[in-house]
């Protein structure tokens, strides 16, 4: 074998290992991506929007317990309540939140307080003035309804995030596999061609 030949053989075998290695760091980029927005849809969107459900009907509870007027919820069950709506709150406030949640999360929580207060004014007025109660009812579901449809546009977004991960893997394995077989047939060429001397 002359040294020419090994040079052929040489440069043959180095652009086949750089083609997949360039490939391999491409596919790993985009695994990681996927793999990213999984976890993202998991821990900050489905496990959010599980906090906003609960909560939801928390506050569904107090909604009921006010139209039944029933005192005897506010006087026992309510402080239990929101003590699970503040722990509610913790856990929500560990996810990640985009700039236009975390706005809409701080009034909410800006709400609850209003509500907790006109929940105590409600107690004190030995259960009449009910009018400021209602509202801050409304705008705290109001709140979770529109936490609710973030968690399922920012999943959505997420998804897309995966999908253009995986068909741009796809597509790399489709060219990687072509590059394969055109580097395998320029190597059989180099191997079996013997110039005319």
């Amino acid at each position: 074998m002359t040294l020419f030949d090994k040079v052929k053989w040489i440069l043959g075998i180095f652009m086949v290992f750089i083609l997949i290695v360039a490939t391999n760091l491409i596919d790993k980029q985009h695994f990681l991506r996927v793999k990213n927005s999984v976890v993202t849809i998991y821990e900050d969107r489905l496990v959010a929007n599980d906090l906003i459900f609960e909560m939801h009907c928390l506050i569904q509870d107090k909604a009921e317990a006010l139209a039944a007027m029933d005192s005897t919820f506010f006087i026992e069950r309510n402080s239990l309540i929101n003590e699970s709506i503040e722990s509610f709150i913790v856990e929500f406030d560990k996810t990640r939140h985009t700039v236009k949640e975390r706005s809409l999360f701080e009034q909410y929580k800006q709400n609850i307080e209003s509500l907790k207060n006109s929940e105590t004014a409600f107690i004190n007025s030995k259960f009449t003035e009910k009018g400021n109660l209602n509202i801050h009812l409304k705008e705290v579901k109001e709140n979770l309804y529109d936490l609710a449809k973030i968690q399922l546009s920012e999943g959505r977004r997420q998804m897309h995030i995966s999908q253009k991960s995986v068909d741009t893997i796809e597509l790399f394995t489709h060219i990687e596999i072509y590059m394969l077989i055109i580097l395998a047939i320029i190597v059989q060429v180099i191997v079996i061609y013997k110039p005319k001397v």
